[in-house]
């Protein structure tokens, strides 16, 4: 049975931000039901329905496991601490990618994977020693090599990752004020996840559609791709800040790099836009921009939503 539920579907700060007061929060916060909330990005994936498998973990974690019946805890045995979440797979290490694990910290066993830079940021700041390496491990991902995921003990989880880079950028507080242009060393990285001759694609970080990646997608049967702005300076126009959607390590949706015309030819069964900031107009179901994503035959994440690869 091969799963996946979105835990969260938008970007950074979620939908409504807390410290927004744009229309789209606004019409949000007023319980508009064109305006739906949405919590920052995660999905939570199986192959069996018992174990899962959290790609990324946002720091709206808690929450999102409590509104989530498939995470809940199940006692067995007289054990009163469980969890259905055998790993954690990082496709980056910003703030709203590894968060959550501090919400994981009481002792509970499980995987850790991230590409060696993920890593090494959380090994150069004490506070994810809260999360014990000893009783979580910590498995580096190889680039470009697909590996069967297992859980904290070595058991095998039924699910094949392939984790491979992606355009992208160091995360936001390692900037140091300097433009860290573009790199796809593993900064930021897209996970391939397939079972029983299916596959998923997990990308909420990306800078740009490479012929490469393109080749790549070419097939799937679902894929989750960043879908952060509808226009590279949206945030400017809105007055939100002072970035451009480039700059911040993410390509926009519209426009003849963007995400509509960069995969408009590619073989994609089920094809679904994640990582939505609160700015992004495709957030509101009767706006122009969703009826555009909709015709061009994309979905818009929500959280909750669950797809069967």
């Amino acid at each position: 049975m091969f799963r996946a539920i979105v835990l969260g579907a938008a970007a950074g700060g979620g939908f409504p931000q807390w410290n927004s007061a744009g229309p789209g929060c606004l019409r949000a916060r007023a319980g508009d039901p064109a305006a739906r909330p949405r919590t920052q990005t995660s999905l939570a994936v199986t192959a069996d329905g018992e174990r899962w498998v959290l790609l990324n973990a946002a720091p709206d974690l808690r929450a999102q496991i409590e509104a989530t019946p498939a995470l809940h805890p199940r006692p067995a045995g007289g054990a009163i601490r469980h969890s259905p979440i055998a790993a954690v797979v990082l496709t980056g290490a910003e703030v709203d990618t590894v968060a959550g694990l501090l919400t994981m910290r009481e002792r509970q066993a499980f995987a850790l994977y991230g590409a060696p830079q993920s890593l090494d940021v959380l090994a150069g700041n004490p506070i994810f020693l809260a999360v014990n390496p000893e009783i979580v491990p910590r498995r580096p991902l190889p680039l470009g090599t697909p590996l069967p995921l297992a859980d904290a003990a070595g058991v095998p989880l039924g699910l094949e990752l392939e984790a491979y880079a992606v355009p992208g950028k160091i995360p936001l507080f390692a900037e140091a004020g300097r433009d860290p242009g573009r790199a796809d060393t593993g900064e930021t990285i897209g996970l391939r996840l397939s079972t029983h001759g299916r596959s998923l694609h997990f990308i909420p970080g990306c800078a740009a559609m490479t012929p490469a990646l393109a080749a790549r997608l070419d097939g799937a049967d679902a894929l989750f791709l960043d879908g952060t702005l509808w226009r590279d300076d949206e945030m400017i126009r809105a007055g939100a800040g002072p970035k451009t959607g480039g700059r911040m390590g993410h390509m926009s949706i519209d426009g003849p790099e963007g995400v509509l015309a960069t995969c408009r030819d590619l073989g994609i069964r089920r094809r679904i836009l994640i990582h939505l900031n609160n700015t992004n107009p495709v957030l509101l179901a009767d706006s122009p921009e969703r009826a555009a994503v909709l015709a061009a035959s994309w979905e818009v994440a929500e959280d909750g939503m669950e797809v069967a690869p």
